[in-house]
């Protein structure tokens, strides 16, 4: 029988960036600092974000979720997701909201079973 956890299919991809997106979307609710313009940056940042997590972990085997890696995960996250305020138009973030909003993604990936979030 053939392991489908290791395949990244559309829909797997498609489910990994609505999730991304509603937690982007509470994050920014939550943190002072972090504003998204609508649903479209919303959506846009949440692909930018899989897309550079994505290319980090395949280039260098580091995985970037904010606790998976220890302080280096936590400090490559919110690299991230400042970074892409700069990517995105309508995705505002400033060096200290990034840091927290980190924090809040690492607490929800602890709570949340699996790689579904960013």
């Amino acid at each position: 029988m053939e392991n489908r956890s290791k395949g990244f299919g559309i829909g797997h991809m498609i489910v990994r960036i609505v999730v991304s997106a509603v937690v982007l979307a509470i994050v920014a609710f939550l943190t002072p600092g972090f504003t998204i313009s609508g649903i479209w940056p919303l959506l846009l940042a949440a692909i930018v974000i899989g897309v550079i997590d994505y290319l980090i972990e395949k280039i260098t085997g580091f995985d970037a979720s904010p606790f998976g890696r220890g302080i280096i995960g936590f400090i490559v996250s919110a690299a991230i997701i400042y970074f892409t305020g700069y990517i995105v138009s309508g995705f505002s973030i400033s060096i200290g909201s990034a840091i927290i909003a980190a924090v809040i993604i690492g607490v929800i990936n602890i709570i949340l079973p699996g790689r579904a979030v960013l």
